[in-house]
């Protein structure tokens, strides 16, 4: 089954947004006002918006959205930056919320209720083939690209009934909530691990509980357990006999004892060490952008590890150190720098990153990767990462690393692994279901496969899905 073009105007209009004066805006409110930049990919963020006062939220009330509502982009670059394309769209699913759109922000509006649904809408803009015409369509500078109504209006759209597009829809939804939950597990799972890494590494409480209960003449050993599992001394009784002798073999690991060095404290038998003793740390390989190709072995640059920019490829046989490849830790050191777990396939690294060659005698790359996580937001929060808009190799393998002994750092190494394993699968995992639905509606559309295999919705309430 086939379906006959029309056009996106046939069932929608677009509503441009209202154009706030700059005296309106104040610093803080219960009015939001959502610009260009607040419409993502597929959501609104609402982290970084303006605000306006009461009497010019009810002065313009007609520009509110709420739950379910589409937004398109009216303004943005070309496809070269994704994450601030032309024609992104997104939808507003915060549940009791609203919102006010300011200019160049359109909404949805559908001309007729139940003759197609708003999901199906979304799905449909955020397609290919219709961002490609969206940016083919507009007008403007490729940093400065425009559309308007009458173009995303223009745009050919499947003459389709409202059961079949909630069919679709609903098929549709149902993957990028997997997604969601898998991204939400994985933000779980690496909090779970920054959790362990800060009470053994940065605030050394398995050795400050053992240190606490000498001076009061309890059992040090009993209290590192505690503070180990974060159970109480009732629930430790209640642990399976062997899954307590593993956690009292680890905290017998822990030392009883603080001791000076030139950094401050630290657990007697640590030490710091400087990051080039433990990490060869990797120059990327600069290119010329007429050395970019259409397909050969991805080139990562610091934008594909911010979620934008264009992947571009390389035909060139390179050495394996310039190469990344599943699980590799690199970091980019250039205007958006920090560390990142590349969880992509097979490329090569661009000149802005480094890969940072762990020695796993010694320490997990996940330790390391931790390590400067946390140095990484440090700076930033403190202000001074306006100071490294470039990094030097010789700031990075200067800095100072905290090593345990080895039997702690290899009993670290064996839990911390585990956790990005499971991480590693759901990111697997997101990618496939992202594939899914990125080809699944391209397929339905053309007939390759068959809109009346997928499940009926007629029992499905219109409060699962917002029409």
């Amino acid at each position: 089954m086939s379906f006959e073009l029309t056009t996106l105007g046939e069932y929608i209009s677009i509503q441009g947004g209202y154009a706030y004066k700059s005296q309106q805006f104040i610093e803080n409110s219960t009015y939001p006002v959502l610009k260009i930049k607040n419409i993502r990919t597929g959501y609104v963020d609402i982290n970084d918006c303006a605000y306006i006062d009461k009497n010019s939220a009810d002065e313009t009330e007609r520009y509110i959205v709420s739950e379910g509502d589409v937004l398109i982009s009216l303004t943005g670059s070309g496809p070269n930056a994704p994450q601030s394309l032309v024609g992104r769209v997104a939808r507003f699913w915060d549940k009791g919320k609203r919102a006010w759109i300011n200019q160049r922000v359109g909404r949805v509006v559908l001309k007729k209720d139940k003759t197609v649904h708003k999901d199906f809408i979304f799905y449909f803009l955020g397609t290919k083939e219709s961002q490609n015409y969206l940016v083919a369509n507009s007008s403007g500078s490729a940093n400065q690209a425009n559309i308007n109504g009458a173009i995303i209006e223009a745009l050919p759209f499947p003459r389709i009934d409202y059961s079949t597009s909630k069919k679709i829809s609903k098929v549709l939804r149902t993957l990028d909530e997997k997604i969601n939950l898998n991204n939400q597990i994985n933000q779980t799972l690496e909090s779970i691990a920054q959790a362990i890494f800060k009470s053994w590494f940065i605030d050394f409480e398995p050795v400050r509980a053992k240190i606490a209960a000498k001076q009061t003449g309890q059992d040090p050993e009993r209290a590192a357990m505690c503070a180990i599992s974060g159970k109480s001394e009732a629930e430790l009784k209640q642990m399976e006999k062997e899954d307590f002798a593993e956690l009292q073999a680890m905290a017998a690991l822990f030392p009883d004892e603080l001791v000076e060095s030139e950094l401050g404290e630290v657990p007697r038998g640590w030490e710091y060490k400087k990051l080039k003793d433990i990490c060869k740390v990797l120059n990327g390989r600069a290119y010329k952008n007429t050395e970019f190709k259409e397909e050969g072995i991805p080139i990562v640059r610091i934008q594909n590890l911010t979620g934008g920019g264009k992947t571009v490829f390389s035909d060139l046989d390179l050495p394996q150190d310039k190469l990344i490849e599943k699980e590799d830790f690199i970091y980019a050191w250039s205007a958006t720098f920090g560390p990142y777990i590349w969880r992509g396939p097979k490329s090569i690294y661009h000149y802005h990153i480094w890969k940072m060659d762990v020695d796993e005698t010694i320490i997990s790359r996940y330790f390391l990767y931790l390590t400067m996580f946390r140095k990484t937001e440090s700076m930033k929060s403190a202000g001074t990462g306006s100071i490294f808009t470039h990094l030097t190799k010789v700031i990075m393998e200067s800095q100072d690393v905290l090593i345990a002994d080895n039997a702690i750092n290899m009993l670290f190494k064996d839990r911390i692994d585990k956790i990005f394993k499971l991480i590693s699968l759901k990111s697997d995992e997101i990618k496939n279901l992202e594939n899914i639905r990125d080809t699944l509606l391209p397929k339905l559309l053309s007939g390759e496969v068959d809109v009346t295999t997928l499940a009926d919705t007629k029992n499905s309430s219109d409060k699962e899905q917002i029409a």
